[in-house]
């Protein structure tokens, strides 16, 4: 490059929503449930989103978070027993009575319980 050459780069955000390329767009931060989410959005889409959000809060509220059903984390601790007025020593016996495969130690299958909960209506599930 020869002395004196001086070279400009110019950003150009283009809204994520429309691809509006306007000069208030911008990189957007907001939160749904206590998630963090970003986007490029003009003025426009940015008030249309909080608009859409603050509809959204009233049904958030009064919701309950549905976790996934799923092997629990590496390191996470198993809770105990899943059903009140029945041990997982008792899940276990009645599996292997019955034929059901079930791991002599550790976490006891989801299916188990299931099973075990279908022969026993007097089961109730853990908190």
């Amino acid at each position: 490059m020869e002395k004196g050459i001086r070279v400009a780069t110019k950003v150009i955000l283009l809204d994520d929503f429309d691809g509006y390329d306007g000069e208030d767009v911008a990189k957007r931060d907001f939160e749904i449930a206590g998630r963090k989410f970003t986007i490029d959005l003009g003025d426009d889409n940015f008030k249309k989103l909080h608009e859409v959000l603050e509809a959204l809060a009233p049904y958030l509220d009064k919701a309950v978070e549905v976790k996934q059903a799923g092997r629990a984390r590496k390191g996470a601790v198993e809770a105990g027993p899943r059903l009140h007025g029945y041990s997982n020593t008792d899940v276990r016996e009645w599996a292997e009575a019955e034929g059901v495969e079930v791991s002599t130690r550790g976490k006891i299958a989801d299916e188990v319980y299931e099973k075990f909960i279908a022969a026993h209506p007097d089961a109730k599930p853990g908190d």
